[in-house]
Protein backbone atom coordinates (compact mmCIF):
# COMPACT_ATOMS: atom_id res chain seq x y z
CA UNK A 1 0.00 0.00 0.00
CA UNK A 2 2.82 2.40 0.91
CA UNK A 3 4.56 1.64 -2.40
CA UNK A 4 1.36 2.41 -4.34
CA UNK A 5 0.88 5.68 -2.49
CA UNK A 6 4.49 6.77 -2.99
CA UNK A 7 4.19 5.90 -6.67
CA UNK A 8 0.96 7.89 -6.95
CA UNK A 9 2.29 10.99 -5.23
CA UNK A 10 5.65 10.64 -6.95
CA UNK A 11 3.92 11.51 -10.21
CA UNK A 12 3.83 15.31 -10.33
CA UNK A 13 1.07 15.40 -12.97
CA UNK A 14 -1.28 13.28 -10.85
CA UNK A 15 -0.49 15.37 -7.77
CA UNK A 16 -1.29 18.52 -9.78
CA UNK A 17 -4.60 17.01 -10.95
CA UNK A 18 -5.57 15.99 -7.42
CA UNK A 19 -4.67 19.44 -6.12
CA UNK A 20 -6.76 21.20 -8.80
CA UNK A 21 -9.72 18.95 -8.01
CA UNK A 22 -9.34 19.46 -4.25
CA UNK A 23 -9.20 23.24 -4.49
CA UNK A 24 -11.92 23.60 -7.14
CA UNK A 25 -14.36 21.17 -5.46
CA UNK A 26 -14.06 22.92 -2.10
CA UNK A 27 -14.07 26.42 -3.61
CA UNK A 28 -17.23 25.85 -5.68
CA UNK A 29 -19.24 25.02 -2.54
CA UNK A 30 -17.99 28.02 -0.57
CA UNK A 31 -18.20 30.49 -3.47
CA UNK A 32 -21.76 29.43 -4.37
CA UNK A 33 -22.79 29.70 -0.72
CA UNK A 34 -21.17 33.15 -0.55
CA UNK A 35 -23.03 34.25 -3.70
CA UNK A 36 -26.38 33.11 -2.25
CA UNK A 37 -25.79 34.59 1.22
CA UNK A 38 -24.19 37.93 0.29
CA UNK A 39 -25.56 38.73 -3.17
CA UNK A 40 -28.80 36.74 -3.47
CA UNK A 41 -27.98 35.80 -7.07
CA UNK A 42 -30.77 33.68 -8.68
CA UNK A 43 -30.08 29.95 -8.51
CA UNK A 44 -31.14 28.82 -11.99
CA UNK A 45 -29.25 31.67 -13.63
CA UNK A 46 -26.10 30.71 -11.74
CA UNK A 47 -26.56 27.14 -12.96
CA UNK A 48 -26.99 28.44 -16.51
CA UNK A 49 -23.69 30.34 -16.19
CA UNK A 50 -22.00 27.11 -15.05
CA UNK A 51 -23.32 25.19 -18.07
CA UNK A 52 -22.31 27.87 -20.58
CA UNK A 53 -18.81 28.27 -19.15
CA UNK A 54 -18.40 24.47 -19.00
CA UNK A 55 -19.36 24.13 -22.66
CA UNK A 56 -17.03 26.98 -23.69
CA UNK A 57 -14.22 25.35 -21.71
CA UNK A 58 -14.84 21.99 -23.39
CA UNK A 59 -14.97 23.70 -26.79
CA UNK A 60 -11.51 25.17 -26.12
CA UNK A 61 -10.30 21.74 -24.92
CA UNK A 62 -11.40 19.99 -28.10
CA UNK A 63 -9.77 22.72 -30.21
CA UNK A 64 -6.56 22.00 -28.30
CA UNK A 65 -6.99 18.26 -29.13
CA UNK A 66 -7.45 17.30 -25.46
CA UNK A 67 -10.38 15.14 -26.60
CA UNK A 68 -12.22 14.43 -29.88
CA UNK A 69 -15.98 15.14 -30.00
CA UNK A 70 -18.26 12.42 -31.30
CA UNK A 71 -21.46 13.20 -33.18
CA UNK A 72 -24.54 12.21 -31.14
CA UNK A 73 -28.25 12.34 -31.95
CA UNK A 74 -30.00 14.87 -29.64
CA UNK A 75 -32.89 12.45 -29.00
CA UNK A 76 -30.41 10.01 -27.45
CA UNK A 77 -29.36 12.39 -24.67
CA UNK A 78 -32.41 14.64 -24.15
CA UNK A 79 -33.45 12.99 -20.86
CA UNK A 80 -29.84 12.93 -19.70
CA UNK A 81 -29.59 16.69 -20.37
CA UNK A 82 -32.82 17.29 -18.42
CA UNK A 83 -31.56 15.26 -15.46
CA UNK A 84 -28.27 17.18 -15.67
CA UNK A 85 -30.27 20.41 -15.25
CA UNK A 86 -32.26 18.94 -12.39
CA UNK A 87 -29.39 17.64 -10.32
CA UNK A 88 -27.37 20.88 -10.53
CA UNK A 89 -30.39 23.12 -9.83
CA UNK A 90 -31.66 21.04 -6.90
CA UNK A 91 -28.23 20.58 -5.31
CA UNK A 92 -27.64 24.34 -5.59
CA UNK A 93 -31.05 24.99 -4.02
CA UNK A 94 -30.12 22.55 -1.26
CA UNK A 95 -26.89 24.50 -0.68
CA UNK A 96 -28.86 27.77 -0.70
CA UNK A 97 -31.40 26.59 1.89
CA UNK A 98 -29.27 24.37 4.17
CA UNK A 99 -26.10 24.63 6.19
CA UNK A 100 -23.01 23.32 4.39
CA UNK A 101 -22.89 20.34 6.79
CA UNK A 102 -26.45 19.23 5.99
CA UNK A 103 -25.90 19.90 2.27
CA UNK A 104 -22.71 17.83 2.21
CA UNK A 105 -24.14 14.91 4.19
CA UNK A 106 -27.32 14.84 2.09
CA UNK A 107 -25.10 14.27 -0.96
CA UNK A 108 -23.77 11.12 0.73
CA UNK A 109 -27.25 9.58 0.31
CA UNK A 110 -26.54 9.35 -3.42
CA UNK A 111 -24.67 6.06 -2.87
CA UNK A 112 -27.59 4.20 -1.17
CA UNK A 113 -30.11 5.58 -3.70
CA UNK A 114 -27.96 4.43 -6.64
CA UNK A 115 -27.82 0.95 -5.08
CA UNK A 116 -31.63 0.90 -4.82
CA UNK A 117 -32.14 2.14 -8.41
CA UNK A 118 -29.67 -0.34 -9.89
CA UNK A 119 -31.16 -3.19 -7.85
CA UNK A 120 -34.81 -2.45 -8.71
CA UNK A 121 -34.58 -1.27 -12.33
CA UNK A 122 -31.31 -2.70 -13.67
CA UNK A 123 -31.40 -6.01 -11.74
CA UNK A 124 -27.84 -5.46 -10.55
CA UNK A 125 -26.80 -7.46 -7.51
CA UNK A 126 -24.78 -6.18 -4.54
CA UNK A 127 -23.14 -8.17 -1.76
CA UNK A 128 -24.61 -8.14 1.75
CA UNK A 129 -21.59 -6.15 2.99
CA UNK A 130 -22.25 -3.39 0.46
CA UNK A 131 -25.95 -3.29 1.35
CA UNK A 132 -25.18 -3.05 5.08
CA UNK A 133 -23.10 0.11 4.53
CA UNK A 134 -26.37 1.85 3.60
CA UNK A 135 -27.44 1.70 7.28
CA UNK A 136 -24.73 3.93 8.86
CA UNK A 137 -24.81 6.35 5.88
CA UNK A 138 -28.59 6.80 6.13
CA UNK A 139 -28.61 6.92 9.94
CA UNK A 140 -25.86 9.55 9.96
CA UNK A 141 -27.65 11.79 7.45
CA UNK A 142 -30.93 11.53 9.41
CA UNK A 143 -29.20 12.35 12.71
CA UNK A 144 -27.42 15.39 11.29
CA UNK A 145 -30.50 16.72 9.47
CA UNK A 146 -32.88 16.23 12.41
CA UNK A 147 -30.63 18.01 14.91
CA UNK A 148 -29.54 20.80 12.53
CA UNK A 149 -30.65 24.01 14.30
CA UNK A 150 -31.34 25.55 10.88
CA UNK A 151 -33.58 22.65 9.85
CA UNK A 152 -36.24 23.79 7.36
CA UNK A 153 -38.74 21.94 5.18
CA UNK A 154 -37.80 23.58 1.82
CA UNK A 155 -34.15 22.72 2.45
CA UNK A 156 -35.00 19.07 3.10
CA UNK A 157 -37.27 18.91 0.03
CA UNK A 158 -34.53 20.34 -2.22
CA UNK A 159 -31.91 18.05 -0.67
CA UNK A 160 -34.13 15.00 -1.26
CA UNK A 161 -34.89 15.98 -4.86
CA UNK A 162 -31.21 16.70 -5.42
CA UNK A 163 -30.22 13.21 -4.23
CA UNK A 164 -32.89 11.48 -6.35
CA UNK A 165 -32.09 13.35 -9.57
CA UNK A 166 -28.31 13.14 -9.01
CA UNK A 167 -28.58 9.37 -8.51
CA UNK A 168 -30.63 8.98 -11.70
CA UNK A 169 -28.17 11.14 -13.61
CA UNK A 170 -25.15 9.12 -12.46
CA UNK A 171 -26.84 5.83 -13.36
CA UNK A 172 -27.89 7.17 -16.77
CA UNK A 173 -24.41 8.58 -17.49
CA UNK A 174 -22.90 5.12 -17.08
CA UNK A 175 -25.63 3.53 -19.20
CA UNK A 176 -25.34 6.16 -21.97
CA UNK A 177 -21.54 5.94 -22.11
CA UNK A 178 -21.86 2.21 -22.69
CA UNK A 179 -24.75 2.55 -25.15
CA UNK A 180 -23.24 5.39 -27.24
CA UNK A 181 -19.58 4.32 -26.82
CA UNK A 182 -18.40 7.75 -25.64
CA UNK A 183 -16.31 8.99 -22.73
CA UNK A 184 -17.48 11.45 -20.08
CA UNK A 185 -16.04 14.54 -21.78
CA UNK A 186 -17.60 13.67 -25.13
CA UNK A 187 -20.96 13.21 -23.42
CA UNK A 188 -20.68 16.42 -21.39
CA UNK A 189 -19.71 18.34 -24.54
CA UNK A 190 -23.21 17.67 -25.93
CA UNK A 191 -25.06 17.74 -22.61
CA UNK A 192 -23.90 21.20 -21.53
CA UNK A 193 -25.31 23.25 -24.47
CA UNK A 194 -28.56 21.24 -24.50
CA UNK A 195 -28.98 21.73 -20.75
CA UNK A 196 -28.22 25.44 -21.20
CA UNK A 197 -31.00 25.70 -23.80
CA UNK A 198 -33.49 24.00 -21.46
CA UNK A 199 -32.61 26.33 -18.59
CA UNK A 200 -32.72 29.39 -20.82
CA UNK A 201 -36.37 28.68 -21.64
CA UNK A 202 -37.27 28.01 -17.99
CA UNK A 203 -35.46 30.89 -16.25
CA UNK A 204 -38.00 33.64 -17.23
CA UNK A 205 -40.84 31.61 -15.65
CA UNK A 206 -39.11 31.05 -12.30
CA UNK A 207 -36.80 34.02 -11.80
CA UNK A 208 -37.25 37.78 -12.40
CA UNK A 209 -35.56 39.22 -15.47
CA UNK A 210 -35.02 42.75 -14.15
CA UNK A 211 -35.02 44.69 -10.89
CA UNK A 212 -33.44 43.57 -7.57
CA UNK A 213 -32.60 39.87 -7.73
CA UNK A 214 -33.30 39.69 -11.47
CA UNK A 215 -30.95 38.38 -14.15
CA UNK A 216 -30.48 41.86 -15.62
CA UNK A 217 -30.73 43.56 -12.26
CA UNK A 218 -28.32 46.14 -10.88
CA UNK A 219 -25.58 43.68 -9.93
CA UNK A 220 -22.36 45.09 -8.54
CA UNK A 221 -19.03 44.35 -10.22
CA UNK A 222 -17.86 42.13 -7.29
CA UNK A 223 -21.07 40.06 -7.64
CA UNK A 224 -20.53 39.56 -11.38
CA UNK A 225 -16.87 38.67 -10.84
CA UNK A 226 -17.86 36.07 -8.22
CA UNK A 227 -20.49 34.56 -10.54
CA UNK A 228 -18.02 34.29 -13.44
CA UNK A 229 -15.39 32.84 -11.09
CA UNK A 230 -17.96 30.27 -9.93
CA UNK A 231 -18.54 29.25 -13.57
CA UNK A 232 -14.82 28.82 -14.25
CA UNK A 233 -14.38 26.76 -11.08
CA UNK A 234 -17.39 24.58 -12.01
CA UNK A 235 -15.64 23.81 -15.30
CA UNK A 236 -12.40 22.95 -13.47
CA UNK A 237 -14.32 20.59 -11.17
CA UNK A 238 -15.79 18.68 -14.14
CA UNK A 239 -12.52 18.60 -16.07
CA UNK A 240 -10.39 17.49 -13.10
CA UNK A 241 -12.84 14.68 -12.19
CA UNK A 242 -12.53 13.14 -15.67
CA UNK A 243 -8.76 13.66 -15.73
CA UNK A 244 -8.21 11.99 -12.34
CA UNK A 245 -10.42 8.99 -13.15
CA UNK A 246 -8.75 8.62 -16.55
CA UNK A 247 -5.22 8.74 -15.10
CA UNK A 248 -5.76 6.80 -11.86
CA UNK A 249 -9.04 4.99 -11.17
CA UNK A 250 -12.58 5.65 -9.91
CA UNK A 251 -11.56 4.12 -6.56
CA UNK A 252 -8.68 6.59 -6.17
CA UNK A 253 -11.05 9.44 -6.93
CA UNK A 254 -13.61 8.18 -4.38
CA UNK A 255 -10.96 7.76 -1.69
CA UNK A 256 -9.75 11.29 -2.40
CA UNK A 257 -13.38 12.41 -2.16
CA UNK A 258 -13.53 11.41 1.50
CA UNK A 259 -10.77 13.90 2.28
CA UNK A 260 -12.70 16.66 0.43
CA UNK A 261 -15.85 15.65 2.35
CA UNK A 262 -14.15 16.33 5.70
CA UNK A 263 -12.47 19.56 4.56
CA UNK A 264 -15.76 20.95 3.19
CA UNK A 265 -17.63 20.17 6.42
CA UNK A 266 -14.90 21.78 8.51
CA UNK A 267 -14.81 24.84 6.23
CA UNK A 268 -18.56 25.33 6.56
CA UNK A 269 -18.33 25.53 10.33
CA UNK A 270 -15.35 27.90 10.20
CA UNK A 271 -16.35 30.28 7.36
CA UNK A 272 -20.12 30.42 7.86
CA UNK A 273 -20.24 29.70 11.61
CA UNK A 274 -22.63 26.81 11.03
CA UNK A 275 -23.49 25.48 14.51
CA UNK A 276 -22.60 21.86 15.30
CA UNK A 277 -24.29 19.86 18.07
CA UNK A 278 -23.11 16.57 19.58
CA UNK A 279 -25.86 14.68 17.72
CA UNK A 280 -24.76 16.25 14.42
CA UNK A 281 -21.15 15.29 15.12
CA UNK A 282 -22.30 11.71 15.75
CA UNK A 283 -24.26 11.79 12.49
CA UNK A 284 -21.23 13.01 10.52
CA UNK A 285 -19.06 10.27 12.05
CA UNK A 286 -21.70 7.66 11.28
CA UNK A 287 -21.97 8.72 7.64
CA UNK A 288 -18.20 8.86 7.21
CA UNK A 289 -17.84 5.32 8.61
CA UNK A 290 -20.48 4.09 6.17
CA UNK A 291 -18.81 5.78 3.18
CA UNK A 292 -15.36 4.42 4.12
CA UNK A 293 -16.80 0.92 4.60
CA UNK A 294 -18.54 1.09 1.21
CA UNK A 295 -15.30 2.10 -0.53
CA UNK A 296 -13.31 -0.59 1.31
CA UNK A 297 -15.72 -3.37 0.33
CA UNK A 298 -15.98 -2.15 -3.29
CA UNK A 299 -12.18 -2.09 -3.56
CA UNK A 300 -11.93 -5.60 -2.09
CA UNK A 301 -14.56 -6.92 -4.54
CA UNK A 302 -12.78 -5.32 -7.51
CA UNK A 303 -9.44 -6.83 -6.47
CA UNK A 304 -11.13 -10.22 -6.03
CA UNK A 305 -12.72 -9.92 -9.48
CA UNK A 306 -9.33 -9.11 -11.06
CA UNK A 307 -7.74 -12.11 -9.31
CA UNK A 308 -10.39 -14.45 -10.69
CA UNK A 309 -9.82 -13.17 -14.23
CA UNK A 310 -6.06 -13.72 -13.91
CA UNK A 311 -6.53 -17.25 -12.55
CA UNK A 312 -8.77 -18.36 -15.44
CA UNK A 313 -6.95 -20.66 -17.92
Amino acid sequence: MATRLSGLFGNSRIVAGLLVNLLSSICIVFINKWIYVHYGFPNMTLTLVHFVVTWLGLYICQKMDIFSPKSLRPTKIVFLALSFCGFVVFTNLSLQNNTIGTYQLAKAMTTPVIIVIQTLYYKKTFSTKIKLTVIPITLGVILNSYYDVRFNLPGMVFATLGVLVTSLYQVWVGAKQHELQVNSMQLLYYQAPMSSAFLLTLVPFFEPLSGPGGIFGPWSLPALVMVLTSGVIAFLVNLSIYWIIGNTSPVTYNMFGHFKFCITLLGGYILFQDPLSLHQGTGILCTLVGILAYTHFKLAEQEEGKSRLVQRP
